[in-house]
C-alpha cells in the first residue's frame, strides 16, 4: 500500500534563516548569494515571520530605493502571519492550501522549532520525480 508523503519528504531541511533586526539589504543579499527567494525570520532563535523576495519588492517599490533599504529592517518587510506547518503535515494537505491561497511558501516546524521550508520549487521537484517514476513504470523511454 503506497502512502501520501509527508512534508518531511518533500521539504528543504536545515533551511537558513534571518533575524528580524537585520537590515533588509542584508536579506537582499542573503538571498541572491544563496538563489533563494523565501526565508525565515527569526527573533532570539524563535520563528516569528517569512521574508520573501516580493515581500522586498513591495516594500522598497520597483527601484528599491524607498525606504532605505539600509535602515529597514527585516522584522518592517516580513510577514507575520506565515504558512506553517508540522513535519508530519500530509504532502496533498500542504499542496492544495498553498494552491487554494496562492502561498509561495509553507515553513515547516517540529515542536515549534524551525526544521525546513517547503517552497513551490520544492513541489515542482517532487512532480517532475513522480512524472519521470511513472513514466518509467509505464515502460517509457528517454524519449517524450
Amino acid at each position: 500500500m503506497i502512502r501520501m508523503p509527508t512534508i518531511k519528504t518533500l521539504m528543504t531541511a536545515f533551511p537558513y534563516s534571518i533575524s528580524a533586526d537585520a537590515p533588509v539589504n542584508e536579506a537582499i543579499a542573503f538571498m541572491r548569494e544563496r538563489q533563494i527567494r523565501h526565508l525565515p525570520v527569526t527573533d532570539d532563535g524563535n520563528l516569528i515571520g517569512v521574508i520573501s523576495d516580493r515581500d522586498i519588492k513591495l516594500v522598497l517599490g520597483p527601484d528599491f530605493a524607498y525606504p532605505d533599504p539600509d535602515k529597514l529592517t527585516v522584522k518592517e518587510a516580513m510577514v507575520r502571519d506565515a504558512y506553517i506547518v508540522d513535519l508530519d503535515a500530509r504532502a496533498d494537505t500542504v499542496l492544495e492550501h498553498m494552491a487554494e491561497h496562492h502561498i509561495g511558501s509553507a515553513v515547516v516546524t517540529r515542536h515549534g522549532k524551525l526544521a525546513g521550508m517547503f517552497t513551490t520549487s520544492d513541489a515542482c521537484n517532487a512532480f517532475a520525480d513522480l512524472l519521470r517514476e511513472q513514466f518509467r513504470r509505464a515502460g517509457g523511454g528517454d524519449a517524450a
